[in-house]
């Protein structure tokens, strides 16, 4: 897809209008007993509840509803670690188009079995042996004429993504919350990015923050250098659906101009607040979902004002992890 196109609240809301008959408008969610534990008002904003179970479906249809029939007609390819390849295999099976999607072989097994049930064709390739997912999924679309839409460094990923942070804009504010930190799960900085500008045009009270599992936190390194940090490893943390080599060439620059200090959360925090999001307000989060909340409830010294949102990005957990969390955790907060 077209890369140097300008990402501006224009492109959001045009995103915005496509998406509005399909998405699910996700509520901002409260309990007291989480803002007991926070220290301050504490609203949540389930994209898990999205359709796909995250935030991707967003920015998916967002980038195949954008192309020309002609060229979205031949198919459209991604890479993921499983939430933007069910986003973009979603998003193509309504549009009625072929979908393929490169995932690493030791992704979640719900992730994989998803993406191949919306009818894509996956294409695993070895993560941990650091084949480069970029290079399989350019040969792919190359040999086959695939439009590549990329996760998160994407105008058209981020502007659909953006549409997230329109509803926050207008859901705080119902809730009479004008000043207050946005906690966003991070990995290229997709989802951060396009709140950001969602926010800086509508809510500019509202300041985004990008939140982390510690020890990939390469988008908090990278705003506290000015320049883009890598992690040294792309696998080994719980929190797969935001580990990612680094943040965006195009996200980075509107992160490092709209958004707060970035947090880096410990795994088991997320652990702890996948439990707290079940047992609370009943709904399931996945790790990688998780950090914004956890850094919300658990770390409260990193934030600051009276009222705090964090959105739970995504709730493709396998069962497994579920249980893990629950079984440690669920006895409370």
């Amino acid at each position: 897809m077209g890369r140097a196109m300008q990402i501006d609240i224009g492109l959001i809301e045009a995103a915005n209008e496509r998406l509005a008959p399909v998405v699910r408008r996700t509520p901002l969610l409260g309990s007291p007993f989480l803002d007991e534990i926070a220290g301050r008002r504490l609203l949540v904003k389930p994209e898990c509840l999205q359709h796909t179970g995250s935030f991707k479906f967003r920015g998916g249809w967002s980038a195949v509803s954008a192309l020309p029939q002609e060229v979205r007609a031949r198919g459209v390819i991604a890479y993921s670690s499983g939430n933007h390849a069910q986003g973009v295999a979603m998003a193509a099976k309504m549009h009625g188009v072929p979908a393929v999607i490169v995932m690493p072989a030791d992704a979640p097994k719900l992730k994989l079995e998803n993406t191949a049930a919306l009818g894509a064709e996956v294409v695993l390739y070895d993560r941990v042996g650091g084949e480069s997912r970029e290079e399989v999924g350019t040969s792919i679309a190359t040999a086959r004429g695939l439009t590549l839409i990329r996760p998160y460094d994407e105008p058209q990923v981020i502007a659909g993504q953006g549409t997230c942070g329109l509803e926050i804009a207008e859901q705080a504010k119902a809730d009479g919350v004008e000043t207050a930190d946005v906690l966003v799960c991070a990995g290229g900085g997709g989802l951060t990015s396009g709140i950001a500008l969602a926010l800086e045009a509508r809510a500019p009270g509202l300041r985004a923050r990008p939140v982390e599992p510690e020890d990939f936190d390469d988008v908090k390194r990278s705003l506290e250098s000015g320049g883009i940090e890598h992690n040294d490893r792309q696998s080994g943390s719980i929190c797969d659906a935001i580990i990612t080599p680094a943040p965006g060439e195009i996200t980075f620059p509107i992160m490092q101009r709209l958004c707060g200090p970035g947090i880096a959360v410990p795994e088991e925090l997320c652990l702890r607040a996948m439990a707290a999001a079940f047992t609370r307000l009943k709904i399931v989060v996945e790790p990688g979902g998780a950090v914004a909340l956890a850094a919300a409830l658990y770390m409260p010294e990193t934030v600051e004002g009276d009222a705090v949102i964090a959105v739970a990005s995504g709730g493709n957990v396998d069962p497994e992890m579920f249980a893990t969390a629950i079984q440690k955790y669920g006895d409370g907060a």
